[in-house]
């Protein structure tokens, strides 16, 4: 078409958008604004409605056990940027969307003690879309759900063993020599990695949501990090701190990985707050810490839960650790130098939120003589979380995530020594 001929066309586009703007040549953005709940007419349960711009292409429910339902909301896109939820609930305790792709994930967590099956179905007056919640009872509810999985969102996008992949390439920066080299010269090769599950046996550390225990959940992802070292890295000795459900005191884990003579201390945790919003991963390394809530996680992984009940909180001063770092000052370069490569793998090839590297005191840093770090995989507060992190896909997306880090952590520091690294 000449010139001409494109102008000639120009007016009538205008008026085809002017008359016809829902048309594909002027299509919108779906928008999900706001989800709302009120309670059936017979008294026989709830609705919820979603309330969209346009309806969606498509959707399904599916829900895997008693306390979740989840739903896929199928549509070229859908915008929940400003969502309007509701404030409170007797029914539900939290909403969650996840972006996939061509739509929208969302998880719904029923209230404890509540028992509903569910359906969606259109509205017959609008572009909305409805939930609908029958009360039913607990053993009906739970025969229907049984051997049933949840939904992973980022499942449909990733998987534990494409993480797995080698990096393409491995930076040839050289990693700063310890000044502490000459004590050990005679084993410059890095062959001993320490995992930490954090608390065990009688300390639980963090309840989480539906009381999900911290000392389970990082006892599971520590032994999944450690397989996938024996298999990928067979050169490389694991020692765990404790490989069962028993307590270890802080001080007693720095001395299992200094007799082991460890090249590198890795400590797992899990996270948790008084609100169930906050989610993400932290990465720590040894050293004075520099905001409230690095100030509030020191104190709690920090703190043992004793026998009898009661606690006790190990405090590690300023001078000590300003003595640290004047002996030491090799190991915490290497220590920052690693967290951040927890970091970058966390967030970037495993999609978690990433809540930063950060610096604090904690003991089972400072008795452990190597490079050291201490992960937090996420909040167990945040049911979402919580889940992901007690599902066997999220622990093993979390572990993959460590064990890339360790293994190009490895090649860089033996790379600096000169080893053959093929």
């Amino acid at each position: 078409m000449n010139n001409y001929g494109q102008l000639l066309l120009l007016p009538l586009l205008s008026c085809l958008f002017f008359l016809f703007p829902e048309s594909p040549l002027h299509a919108q953005e779906n928008s999900l604004d706001r989800v709302s709940i009120a309670e059936r007419s017979d008294g026989k349960g709830h609705v919820l409605r979603f309330h969209m711009t346009q309806s969606v292409d498509s959707f399904d429910v599916y829900q895997p056990s008693v306390d979740l339902v989840q739903m896929t909301l199928y549509s070229s896109s859908i915008d929940t940027t400003n969502i309007t939820l509701p404030e409170q609930s007797d029914v539900f305790d939290e909403i969650s969307f996840y972006d996939i792709p061509n739509g929208i994930g969302v998880d719904l967590y029923i209230t404890k003690n509540k028992y509903f099956s569910s359906k969606a179905y259109p509205d017959g007056h609008s572009d909305d879309l409805l939930l609908g919640l029958t009360k039913t009872n607990k053993i009906d509810l739970e025969y229907v759900t049984r051997d049933m999985e949840p939904l992973i969102w980022s499942r449909l996008t990733m998987n534990a063993e494409s993480l797995l992949v080698e990096d393409t390439e491995i930076s040839s920066a050289e990693l700063p020599k310890d000044s502490n080299y000459s004590k050990f010269k005679d084993k410059l090769k890095f062959d001993v990695v320490v995992i930490d599950p954090g608390h065990g046996g009688h300390d639980p550390g963090s309840i989480g949501y539906r009381n999900v225990k911290e000392k389970d959940i990082v006892l599971d992802i520590a032994k999944k990090v450690g397989d996938y070292i024996k298999e990928y890295l067979p050169d490389v000795k694991v020692v765990y701190t404790r490989d069962d459900d028993t307590f270890v005191g802080l001080q007693e884990r720095g001395s299992i990985a200094n007799k082991a003579e460890g090249d590198l201390f890795v400590s797992l945790h899990c996270n948790s707050f008084s609100s169930r919003q906050p989610h993400g991963t932290e990465v720590y390394f040894l050293g004075l810490e520099k905001s409230e809530t690095a100030l509030e996680v020191m104190k709690r992984e920090n703190r043992l839960v004793r026998a009898d009940n009661d606690t006790e909180q190990k405090e590690l001063t300023q001078e000590e650790l300003l003595i640290y770092e004047l002996a030491n000052s090799g190991y915490i370069a290497s220590s920052e130098r690693i967290a951040g490569m927890l970091e970058h793998q966390l967030d970037d090839r495993a999609q978690r939120r990433s809540r930063g590297v950060k610096q604090a005191r904690f003991v089972v840093l400072y008795h452990a003589s190597m490079p050291a770090v201490l992960v937090e995989s996420g909040f167990i507060s945040n049911p979402s979380e919580a889940r992901y992190l007690t599902s066997d896909y999220g622990q093993s997306i979390i572990a993959s995530a460590i064990f890339r880090s360790i293994r190009n952590y490895k090649k860089k520091y033996e790379k600096s020594q000169h080893f053959n690294t093929k």
